[in-house]
C-alpha cells in the first residue's frame, strides 16, 4: 500500500493524486498539514528516502528565518516536525522506498 504525504493546495501534489488514481493504485491520503509527522516518523521517512535532506523546502521563509544549515538531517527533521509546511511534497511512500513528487511522475517508479 502507498500512502501519498499530500497537501491539496499544492499543484504537483494533486498531480501526484490523479497519477495513482488512474492508474488504478491502491492508496492512502495523509494530509500532513492536517495530521503532521513526529520525530520518529519522520527519521522513518527520511531513511526511505534516496536524499533525506530533499524532504525539506529550503526556499519556504520559515526555514530561512531559522539561519540553519539543511545539511544537519536531525536539524531539518526538527523543523518539519515543528513547522510541517517544510516537509517537501507530494512523497509517496511504499514503506520500503520512498520517492518525491518533483515531478509528480517519479512516483510512478514506485509501481514497478
Amino acid at each position: 500500500m502507498i500512502t501519498l504525504y499530500h497537501n491539496p493546495r499544492c499543484s504537483k501534489s494533486r498531480e501526484a493524486l490523479a497519477l495513482l488514481e488512474a492508474r488504478g493504485v491502491e492508496f492512502r491520503v495523509h494530509r500532513y498539514l492536517d495530521d503532521p509527522l513526529d520525530i520518529p516518523a519522520l527519521r522513518e521517512l527520511a531513511g526511505r528516502v534516496d536524499d533525506p535532506n530533499a524532504l525539506l523546502r529550503s526556499n519556504e521563509a520559515e526555514w530561512k528565518a531559522l539561519g540553519q544549515e539543511a545539511s544537519d538531517l536531525e536539524t531539518v527533521i526538527a523543523a518539519i516536525a515543528e513547522t510541517p509546511k517544510l516537509m517537501q511534497r507530494p512523497i509517496a511512500d511504499r514503506g520500503d522506498r520512498a520517492i518525491i513528487g518533483r515531478p509528480p511522475e517519479a512516483i510512478l517508479a514506485l509501481l514497478d
